[in-house]
């Protein structure tokens, strides 16, 4: 009984064995795989990594060339404003619908003919599709591609040139040049005189109530704008400021030493306090203190264009608004400083389709019968753009480097007065 009990087992772990072999296989055949799937993974990251700081570091390059061919070819950029009489304005596309964009573009096309080219522009392939005047075309008017209309300087709102796109390497780079006095500056929000200070935020509010911003939204940037105020104050007028800088001297008379203080006086000019003021504003209004999400969040979204209340506010610390190539809701809220906003508004849009104006004076003959109104706005507005940006977009493989140059130009006279890279 002992024997036949010991062979049984026997018997069992002899058939147990080949199903403890195969467990322990399986085992290992999991482990292995596990350790290899880790391995490649791992191997795969360190290449990518590899990959992207060698593409990022041509991206940077390419980003630092743009941008020193792009100072040093502003020189020869002389913005001209253009005669748009027989053309749809810039001014509204911003808050129609993509079925309201197109048809306009199909009520506007008809005319064109062989020898009327420029009532629209064609897009090419250096044309954002994210911008407000860029379409992908419109029946059989769809030449080549795309018609868009044209901004105040020709190439669509806000560009004052048309973007410039090519190649360094393996990298590609785009060029674009923006008006920043055709935008509502953000500054204004933040006045830190009292006497227009309501009229500033009635202003603010109205250009956000354009841009489709929610009360809620308005109120949490009011208390950001706020904030950045404690910091300091926005100001429109400058006046030169004499400041007196002790200079010591040391004279020796008889062996004996002597020390004697001079004062040295010195000017800083209204440009140099407005240059400053720019440079302090730049670096508050593109940090933390302002939540950008509210202002980036799309109004509309289409195959072709983008809409946002960011893409309309100048954050870089402009004080004056170009009448000849605000749209609508900036115009409105530079003149609501003086009264007759909307109807002042109206009447710059369809004068200078015609024929831009030349300075204040000829708005006000122009436009005599509010000549009281432009007057209290005077310090807010003018009819030459001296503030632009110029942003730089370098793509090298899957890797992306950009900056952003803020700069006044008078005539060949070039100031750069910030940068930011991202």
């Amino acid at each position: 009984m002992r024997n036949f009990s010991k062979s049984l087992n026997n018997r069992s772990c002899y058939r147990s064995r080949p199903g403890i072999v195969l467990l322990v296989t399986l085992v290992l055949l999991v482990i292995l795989s596990t350790m290899g799937y880790t391995l490649s993974s791992r191997v795969s990251a360190q290449r990518y990594r590899q990959q992207y700081i060698i593409d990022y570091s041509k991206a940077r390059y390419g980003c630092q060339s743009a941008i020193k061919y792009a100072l040093t070819t502003l020189e020869d950029i002389n913005p001209q404003l253009i005669s748009r009489p027989n053309e749809p304005d810039f001014s509204d596309l911003f808050i129609l619908s993509e079925t309201e964009y197109r048809e306009l573009l199909a009520e506007w096309a008809p005319p064109i003919t062989s020898t009327d080219e420029n009532l629209f522009s064609t897009a090419g392939s250096l044309n954002d599709v994210n911008d407000v005047n860029y379409a992908s075309g419109v029946g059989e008017f769809n030449a080549p591609n795309s018609l868009t209309v044209r901004g105040p300087y020709g190439p669509p709102w806000p560009f004052i040139t048309e973007p410039v796109e090519f190649e360094i390497g393996s990298t590609t780079v785009r060029i674009e040049i923006e008006d920043e006095n055709a935008k509502y500056p953000v500054g204004w929000a933040l006045l830190d005189n009292k006497k227009v200070r309501r009229e500033a935020q009635a202003g603010f509010e109205t250009f956000c109530e354009w841009m489709d911003i929610g009360y809620e939204q308005i109120d949490s940037l009011k208390q950001q704008l706020e904030q950045i105020s404690e910091i300091k104050p926005f100001k429109l007028d400058f006046k030169p400021i004499k400041k007196r800088t002790p200079i010591k001297t040391r004279k020796s008379r008889r062996g004996k030493r002597s020390r004697t203080t001079r004062f040295r006086t010195t000017t800083i000019s209204v440009s140099e306090q407005a240059t400053k003021q720019t440079a302090d504003f730049a670096k508050l209004f593109h940090s933390s203190l302002i939540d950008t999400e509210i202002l980036a969040r799309p109004t509309i979204i289409s195959e072709s264009r983008k809409e946002s209340a960011l893409k309309y506010m100048g954050m870089w610390a402009s004080r004056k608004v170009n009448i000849n190539t605000a749209p609508r809701h900036v115009l409105e809220a530079a003149f609501i400083f003086g009264g007759d906003a909307e109807e002042i508004a109206e009447d710059i849009i369809q004068r200078r389709r015609m024929k831009p104006f030349t300075d204040i004076e000829d708005l006000k003959k122009s436009l005599f019968r509010y000549s009281d109104s432009i007057g209290k706005c005077e310090k807010y507005i003018t009819t030459v753009s001296r503030f632009f940006t110029i942003k730089v977009t370098a793509i090298s493989g899957v890797a992306k480097a950009s900056a952003i140059i803020a700069i006044t130009k008078d005539d060949k006279k070039i100031e750069r007065i910030a940068v930011i890279s991202g």
